[in-house]
């Protein structure tokens, strides 16, 4: 018995055929297949037919590339062949974002930070002060701001959204170990580059920092213009000195490479594409051994006064060539070579002696009695006066005030810098002895002398010399000084132009402003008979093979309208200044020296109650054939006569091989030293007053007298506090206009006379003493018939 059913049993008609219909999802899928695969049939149909060639030259670039190959800059020599600049191998860090993996980004650079000691972030320093703010932006060009350091991740972020395949700088002068490591392992650093740059280094170092200059890096204000004559934005270029005056010459001009790169960048292979053209070469004037003859004299008389600041330059006078040029304070350009730290850059810029500043060319000053050359070159040229006109010197005039002409007390003094006075001077007398009262009546006139030299022609005589314009020396940073004029006067100070104004303006004072190398263009002038050259260091251009491509020739500025013989008056004048006058420190017995001392006053702490003085001088030598032309100046250093002149002695010792204690000759009667803020007489100059007692004369009529004599005269005693007569006190006559009439010098007994005095009726006359017996006028109204008796005491000193 069957214990289960048998299946149903189906009829042939009945029979159906069976299906398996898929679900809606299979179908789905299937469709997104079919889709996929025409998609990416369509895609690679664009690759490699519709944009094959586009993809073909994209991967060729990623593999191919040219780089850029740095032209080495030309070297710099002195005139002898003395290397003062050359160019050494320096190891770099870039990185081309490229080529670095943003995935690895981080973990290379966090690496890469730690090797070549540079921060991955960006640092904020707050240990330095503002310094950029104070500098000239020429010097604040060569170097990143101190208080902000980019870091890695900046500098290749930066780099990535601007120029992905322009290699980012990122370290310079790494060690030589880093750098060969960095290259072995380029695998594991990938798009970082170690790049050998030539860097300058300056063997002379502080010797010529000022001449030389430096490099720095190009700034964002001109890096479009840069970019348009072929630099990249990493270029050093020339920011002070010779390397930026010679930029063009020096620079040179940068090859290409055509490398093959892998995909980390790493080069594989390359070829030279255009061969780097090194920059041309530069050869001075200068003279090294001369410059380092010229500073140790420099600083050895600095020393002696304990100041800080100073300059002397020696020059051809015959074509403007610069021999030796020094600033004191000077710095170490090899600071600025690598990239200078921010310490010693702020080291640097606040000096309070301003070490970076090239005072020879920069520095504008007050130029004292040097600054009476050209006016008594433009006074003989104007016929004003002549080799025999004399004009007298009492020491100290009066220059009436233009309101109250008759009233004595309110009379300007204007004193020469001997208080004694010289008494009739020329021209030659003048310049020997620098004759402060000579020059205020030449230039501005006074009552006995009429017809001056006037503002005008004093300043148009001192623009032709070169003073208030740059000489145009290759050099940059120089400035102008200043030749002022009523003009302005008027749009600066809202003032009137004065007389008192045209008498500083004549012996280098007031409002007056020189620099040391304009000094020494005016004495190169006269020295050459009238031709003003444009200064130059210069000299010569060699290229790179050794071959002379250009000669730096001689630039005449202008030929100076004035007569030779006036010109040699006043070279006479130097001569005599040496012989028998202020600057006989000079007065080597085999080398003929034509000089002039200056002393000038600036405003600044008053020593003793009188203001600071700078010390100038400057000469040419030989008298009759000049080879040389020297400036000394000595930044608040006294006397140009007692600290200039010494100095400028050791240079032209040094210069025509003069044994270092060759001794001067000494004249008969050597005149005191030039002192301008001094109230006390010196001693040992003709004439020769005893020194008086007291500080102070006061002068009053003690009697007054019937006279047999029809004209009246005029009788006195100085005496000192104790009543005894002094001697050789200089009394002066003056009419009511201030025009002096006569002079006396007291005997042994203190007893000075005026007979015979020419007068009109009602006129009335002045009596005082100059010199170091400083007085008021006495006014006393002259009569006929009459003998007037006056007495001047001394004060307490």
């Amino acid at each position: 018995m069957l214990r289960y059913k048998r299946p149903p049993q189906l009829q042939e008609d009945d029979e159906e055929i069976l299906e398996v219909k898929p679900s809606p999802f299979i179908r789905l899928f299937a469709g997104l297949v079919i889709l996929a695969f025409v998609v990416l049939a369509y895609n690679l149909y664009q690759i490699q037919v519709v944009q094959g060639k586009a993809y073909t030259q994209a991967a060729e670039e990623n593999r191919v590339r040219l780089l850029r190959t740095d032209a080495a800059r030309g070297v710099v020599y002195d005139r002898n062949g003395q290397v003062l600049v050359r160019n050494e191998p320096q190891f770099n860090v870039s990185i081309v974002p490229a080529d670095l993996p943003q995935t690895q980004q981080a973990d290379i650079l966090k690496k890469l930070s730690v090797l070549i000691d540079a921060p991955l972030n960006t640092t904020i320093e707050a240990d330095t002060t503002a310094a950029l703010g104070a500098l000239a932006s020429d010097v604040s060009r060569t170097f990143i701001s101190p208080t902000r350091r980019p870091g890695l991740t900046e500098l290749v972020d930066e780099g990535r959204r601007t120029d992905p395949f322009n290699a980012v700088l990122v370290k310079t002068n790494i060690p030589r170990l880093i750098a060969f490591e960095l290259q072995e392992k380029g695998a594991d650093y990938p798009g970082v580059r170690v790049e050998i740059e030539p860097v300058r280094t300056y063997p002379a170092g502080a010797l010529v920092a000022h001449l030389l200059g430096y490099l720095g890096a190009i700034s964002g204000q001109t890096l479009n213009e840069y970019e348009k004559r072929g630099y990249d934005q990493n270029d050093f270029v020339g920011v002070a000195g010779l390397e930026a005056a010679y930029e063009d010459q020096l620079r040179g001009r940068s090859g290409t490479d055509l490398a093959i790169v892998d995909v980390n960048g790493n080069i594989l292979s390359s070829q030279v594409q255009e061969s780097p053209i090194p920059g041309n070469n530069l050869v001075l004037a200068l003279d090294a051994e001369l410059q380092q003859q010229v500073q140790d004299a420099l600083a050895k008389g600095m020393a002696k006064k304990n100041v800080k600041q100073g300059v002397a330059i020696v020059m051809n006078p015959n074509n403007g060539e610069i021999l030796a040029l020094v600033s004191l304070p000077t710095y170490d350009n090899n600071l600025f070579a690598r990239g200078i730290r921010a310490t010693d850059f702020n080291a640097l810029n606040l000096d309070k002696d301003r070490p970076l500043i090239n005072h020879a060319i920069s520095g504008m000053y007050p130029p004292g009695s040097v600054y009476k050359l050209f006016s008594a070159a433009g006074g003989l040229q104007e016929g004003v006066i002549d080799q025999n006109t004399q004009l007298f010197d009492p020491g100290i005039i009066y220059l009436p005030n233009k309101f109250f002409p008759d009233d004595a007390r309110l009379a300007q003094p204007f004193y020469n810098w001997y208080r004694p006075g010289f008494g009739f001077q020329n021209v030659y007398d003048a310049v020997a002895n620098s004759n402060d009262i000579f020059f205020y009546k030449l230039a501005g006139g006074f009552t006995d002398f009429q017809t001056p030299l006037g503002q005008a022609l004093l300043a148009e005589y001192a623009r032709l010399f070169g003073y208030g314009e740059l000489s145009g020396i290759d050099l940059p940073g120089e400035a102008p000084g200043l030749v002022p004029d009523p003009k302005w006067k008027q749009q600066t100070l809202n003032e009137q132009w004065t007389t008192g104004d045209t008498y500083n303006m004549a012996i280098g004072q007031g409002f007056v402003l020189a620099t040391p190398l304009q000094v020494l263009d005016m004495t190169a002038t006269i020295a050459n008979g009238g031709t003003l050259y444009r200064p130059h260091l210069g000299h010569a251009i060699v290229n790179s093979t050794g071959t002379m491509t250009n000669t730096i020739e001689p630039q005449v500025i202008r030929k100076l309208p004035i007569d030779a013989n006036n010109l040699a008056i006043v070279r006479q004048g130097m001569r005599e200044a040496v012989t028998r006058g202020t600057a006989w420190k000079v007065n080597f017995p085999d080398l003929a020296v034509a000089a002039k001392t200056g002393t000038a006053e600036f405003f600044g702490p008053k020593v003793r109650g009188h203001l600071p003085t700078h010390a100038w001088f400057t000469a040419f030598a030989p008298y009759e054939n000049p080879e040389v032309a020297v400036v000394v100046f000595v930044y608040d250093g006294g006397e140009g006569s007692e600290v200039a002149a010494p100095i400028a002695g050791d240079i032209l010792r040094a210069y025509f091989k003069l044994p270092a204690d060759e001794q001067v000759t000494k004249p008969a009667a050597p005149p005191p030293p030039e002192t301008r803020n001094t109230g006390a007489a010196p001693q040992g100059a003709p004439p020769a007053p005893a020194a008086p007692v007291g500080n102070a004369y006061t002068g009053r009529v003690t009697q007054t007298q019937d006279s047999s004599a029809p004209l009246p005269g005029i009788a006195g005693t100085v005496v000192d506090v104790a009543g005894a007569g002094v001697s050789g006190i200089t009394v002066i006559l003056e009419n009511g206009n201030g025009q002096v009439v006569a002079s006396s010098v007291t005997g042994a007994d203190g007893v000075f006379r005026f007979d015979n005095i020419q007068t009109q009726p009602g006129a009335r006359w002045f009596v005082r003493l100059t010199g170091a017996a400083n007085s008021q006028g006495v006014a006393i109204e002259l009569a006929p018939n009459k003998l007037y008796t006056l007495q001047f005491t001394g004060s307490a000193p």
